[in-house]
């Protein structure tokens, strides 16, 4: 699904390139020149865990994750700090879901744990941008964010041994990606592509120090590619 994701945010890009340049009226001449502006967003995402391993009691662990698509939504706030470069505050809603498979365990019920999340994505952004090229502008954009996962059942006092995959409800990520501001007749859309990584361990240990589902578990954090378009 990431190479489908890829293929098609370049596509969408070159398209929009095209048809851009059709036209050699300039559209929203003043836009870049306000200070403040607002905008939604929509989008697609996969995510997975990456996940690092250690040496525990489970000398046989073998974990695997399934990656997963779902769906972003959210706002837009953009600061003009100078003409090439914004402050970008994107709160969004998040969701996907995730299987994770112990294949190290031999219980079909106990070998398998589906995460599903829905979270609030509260990214702080700075972007970069080039000089205007009649109806087009490329950017890249780089920043950090705080995630609040609505789904994550740290406070459940069960654990894997009652069939309860908890993970951490506060975190944080990085994020990178780059994109393009297409300049139509009555707004500004922009599709871009970045990827999200975690900083912190987002795993919820289980009770049990040699549990076999989260013992061998060194690092479980969130990595995904997010395809977003924006309309300002």
């Amino acid at each position: 699904m990431s190479k489908k994701i890829v293929f098609f945010s370049i596509l969408i890009s070159i398209s929009a390139t095209f048809y851009a340049q059709r036209d050699r009226v300039e559209n929203l001449p003043t836009f870049d020149k306000r200070k403040l502006h607002y905008g939604f967003f929509l989008g697609v995402n996969q995510n997975d865990f990456k996940l690092n391993l250690r040496n525990s009691s489970i000398s046989n662990a073998n974990i695997i994750v399934e990656p997963s698509s779902g769906f972003n939504v959210g706002l837009i706030a953009d600061l003009r700090l100078h003409k090439n470069l914004n402050l970008r505050f994107e709160p969004g809603l998040v969701t996907n879901s995730k299987n994770i498979y112990f294949h190290h365990i031999n219980s079909a019920q106990d070998s398998v744990r589906e995460v599903s999340s829905t979270f609030l994505h509260v990214p702080l952004v700075l972007k970069f941008s080039t000089d205007r090229y009649k109806n087009i502008r490329p950017y890249v954009l780089a920043g950090i964010s705080y995630d609040y996962n609505f789904s994550s059942n740290e406070d459940n006092q069960d654990d894997n041994a009652a069939g309860q995959f908890r993970m951490k409800s506060s975190n944080f990520m990085y994020e990178v990606g780059m994109g393009i501001d297409i300049y139509l007749n009555f707004f500004k859309f922009s599709p871009s592509i970045r990827g999200v990584f975690a900083i912190n361990n987002e795993l919820k240990y289980d009770d049990d120090a040699n549990s076999q589902w989260t013992a061998p578990i060194h690092f479980m954090g969130t990595r995904g590619v997010f395809l977003n378009f924006a309309f300002e």
